[in-house]
């Protein structure tokens, strides 16, 4: 990693062209109080206060990609429904292009809804459909992604995989040859469902338990030998170019043709480590965009992830913060 000018750099992700495809969702936080257990059953009653609506899943990611200044497309499927429409007026009024975001007659909008008091998640309820999109739909969605190549012509796509159904694995074998046809980036962020599915990828970031499911490995110590053994094991299945692996507290692992590397975390004040996936491959496409360079990527994809988690609930890296942090750590 040779010497870099981040503020060059951070201009420079204004002009890169990005599309997130997946599992895009509603976040929706109700705060309360709790103040009594319920006569009916020993369980708290939450008396609720407020109501807050986020963008989750890929659209987190696409919502990172926004707030660094990327031209950022959301590619996925919603419901016709009333989420559909709060989910889509959130990413639109933050910046996000939905004119490829298909709205469904058949399949609902997925929404998390998290009760919350006393700071702690008293329940979740999950509103959702996680069954493959019907071929129709995957026909549409295809269609929808050709546009996109065509007329945007990104510089990137990112597929979020969350197992919700919306990327199957027809899809994203055509979707990848589209990209490798136009020298368009793609990196994953890959679940188990598929997990072998995004052959010839170039960025391939699960994270360490993600790998160790997927190929069925037993706990051992995270020293470099066995890392290299397992970006191996992926690429003899995968043929992709990168791999970018997050250890949670250890760091992350980066190995490509050139160069590999174990860069360790940064000391930080833990709030949440949830979005923090999203957080990671949003900032690693994008300056591998900007800069073809690995070591690079990953060190400042290992900054952004440690930063999201001092933040309560999913939260987008803040550009401003995110150059300070790489000009204190990196230079």
């Amino acid at each position: 990693m040779s010497t870099v000018h981040f503020d060059q750099l951070f201009e420079q992700f204004n002009d890169i062209r990005v599309g997130v495809i997946g599992d895009v969702m509603l976040d929706t936080y109700m705060w309360g109080k709790v103040e009594r257990i319920s006569p009916e059953a020993p369980v708290p009653i939450v008396a609720l206060h407020e109501k807050e609506y986020r963008i989750g899943g890929a659209g987190n990611v696409a919502l990172n990609l926004q707030s660094l200044g990327a031209r950022t497309s959301i590619l996925s499927v919603i419901g016709h429904d009333d989420d559909g429409k709060v989910l889509k007026r959130l990413l639109e009024t933050n910046g996000i292009d939905t004119t490829y975001l298909h709205e469904s007659p058949v399949r609902i909008t997925t929404n998390k809804m998290r009760v919350i008091a006393r700071n702690q998640h008293m329940m979740r309820l999950d509103n959702e459909v996680t069954g493959d999109l019907p071929l129709e739909e995957q026909l549409l969605l295809e269609a929808a992604v050709l546009r996109f190549l065509d007329e945007v012509k990104p510089h990137v796509l990112i597929f979020e995989d969350y197992n919700k159904g919306v990327l199957t694995e027809g899809l994203i074998g055509t979707i990848i040859r589209l990209c490798k046809e136009r020298n368009v980036i793609t990196a994953v962020d890959p679940k188990r469902k598929h997990f072998f599915s995004y052959r010839s990828v170039d960025i391939f970031k699960p994270n360490l338990k993600e790998v160790r499911e997927g190929l069925n490995l037993i706990d051992e110590d995270l020293t470099l030998p066995y890392l290299e053994s397992i970006h191996h094991q992926l690429q003899s299945q995968l043929g992709h170019a990168i791999s970018f692996i997050t250890l949670s507290e250890k760091g992350v692992f980066f190995h490509d043709t050139h160069t590999k590397g174990l860069i360790p975390s940064h000391i930080r004040n833990i709030s949440d480590v949830s979005g923090a996936g999203d957080t990671v491959i949003a900032v690693a496409a994008l300056v591998y965009a900007a800069t073809r360079d690995t070591a690079l990527m990953a060190a400042m994809a290992n900054i952004a992830g440690g930063l999201v988690c001092e933040e309560v609930g999913t939260a987008a890296i803040r550009k401003d913060q995110l150059l300070e942090e790489c000009r204190q750590l990196l230079l």
